[in-house]
């Protein structure tokens, strides 16, 4: 029992990581990177463009917390499948949002 709660507290420690990512692109004054080891290309206006990564890194952490859950469930053998591939999907969905908002405020 004692290794499910382990498990949901380093989950939720993963979680609250990324909450923490959220928050320093929403009060970023320089505008903040996405990608590992590649340049953003120059957004504007950039507060804005801080303010929706930030966001979508808060709504990405809040629900990773939520998909590790199902964690605590004394046999959570099944639902663990659920955790994961429900990571896997957050992620895709991460992406392709991204990508809408770096279409969105990329300089022209």
């Amino acid at each position: 029992m004692i290794e499910q709660y382990m498990g949901f507290l380093i989950w939720l420690l993963c979680g609250l990581i990324f909450f923490g990512i959220g928050i320093w692109c929403l009060f970023s004054k320089k505008q903040v990177g996405f990608w590992a080891n590649i340049q953003t290309p120059k957004m504007e206006p950039v507060k804005k463009y801080n303010r929706a990564v930030g966001v979508l890194w808060l709504i990405y952490a809040a629900i990773f917390c939520a998909l590790g859950l199902p964690l605590l469930v004394p046999q959570p053998s099944a639902l663990i499948l659920l955790s994961v591939l429900g990571t896997v999907f957050e992620t895709i969905a991460l992406i392709i949002a991204y990508m809408h908002i770096e279409r969105k405020y990329e300089k022209k």
